[in-house]
């Protein structure tokens, strides 16, 4: 398993980049500063918090407020940079780091917790996706889960082989190196040739 301080600091990671991704996209919406800090807060905080309760421990904000001063930093660089443009590539791209950052750390601490094997799927991909999903949400926008870019996959993916490998002993480098270059893979993978997964379609 990975150790407690590295941990530490691929959560402050992850918080980081969902933070600015989240920024950006409020501010594409028009929100002001409080509403910006508020979405680039939820998308960064709200999936590692749901898999803490989940495993009955405090949410991570609490323990280590600093994780506020990722989000702030988000703030002030998103000002900063005096846009409204939409999310573009670069943003993507640190948003997937996001993802297979917080696909590893949230599989890591549910089986540290003891979650079993399913129980560990799930939390990895709930801690992962569930921020961006409220993101949207509350910038009344398509949620991008939903629809396109195999995010739920690509973090379904990486959970999977980090668990299997786990289970098998492997290094916890080895794990968590591997599982996060899948996430990445299949998240850029997706982005690039524009794959989705099978939809109904509208009958005649």
């Amino acid at each position: 398993m990975i150790t407690t301080p590295l941990v530490n600091a691929l959560d402050l990671i992850a918080t980081f980049a969902f933070a600015l991704v989240g920024a950006r996209v409020a501010a594409a919406k028009g929100l002001d500063y409080g509403g910006i800090f508020l979405v680039a807060a939820v998308a960064s905080l709200t999936g590692g918090t749901f898999r803490n309760v989940f495993l009955g421990q405090r949410p991570p904000w609490i323990l280590h407020a600093w994780l506020f001063a990722a989000v702030l930093l988000a703030l002030i660089a998103t000002i900063a940079a005096k846009t409204v443009k939409p999310v573009g590539r670069f943003m993507l791209s640190l948003d997937t780091l996001g993802l297979a950052v917080a696909t590893v750390s949230s599989a890591n601490y549910a089986i540290s917790y003891g979650a079993g094997f399913i129980g560990g799927l799930v939390l990895a991909v709930l801690g992962a996706v569930l921020g961006g999903l409220l993101r949207d949400l509350f910038c009344q926008v398509e949620p991008v889960l939903l629809h396109r870019e195999t995010i739920g996959t690509s973090c379904l993916a990486g959970a999977l082989l980090y668990l299997t490998l786990q289970r098998f002993s492997f290094n916890s480098a080895i794990c968590t190196i591997s599982s996060g270059a899948l996430v990445i893979a299949v998240r850029e993978l997706s982005i690039y040739f524009d794959w989705d997964l099978p939809r109904l379609t509208h009958g005649k």
